[in-house]
C-alpha cells in the first residue's frame, strides 16, 4: 500500500514540476521594457569576485569569528572532571 501510495505522489510531483515548465512564460530579457536603462555589464573577473570569492571569504571570516570565540572559553565539564579511574583493575572471583 505504501508503494501505491509514493508512486502516485511521485507522479504528482513530476506532473506539476513538468506543466509549470511548460506553461510558464520565458524570461523575456531580449525584449526592452519603457524605462528600461541598463547598466554596463560585469567582467568576467568582477563576476567571480561578487559570486564566487566574496561568499567564501565572508564564509572564513564568520567561521574564524566563530572559532575564536569559541576557543576563548575553557573548557568546563563538571561532570567528566570528577571522575577518578583506576588503571589496573583485579578481578576478586573465586571457583
Amino acid at each position: 500500500m505504501d508503494k501505491k501510495n509514493a508512486l502516485r505522489a511521485g507522479a504528482l510531483a513530476a506532473g506539476t514540476t513538468l506543466m509549470m515548465l511548460l506553461l510558464s512564460s520565458p524570461a523575456s530579457a531580449l525584449t526592452r521594457d519603457d524605462g528600461d536603462d541598463p547598466g554596463t555589464g560585469l567582467s568576467v573577473i568582477e563576476t567571480l569576485g561578487l559570486f564566487v570569492f566574496a561568499p567564501i571569504v565572508l564564509y572564513l571570516v564568520i567561521a574564524g569569528l566563530v572559532m575564536a570565540g569559541d576557543k576563548s572559553h575553557k573548557k568546563k565539564d563538571p561532570t567528566s572532571s570528577n571522575i577518578a579511574t583506576k588503571a589496573e583493575a583485579k578481578s576478586e572471583v573465586k571457583a
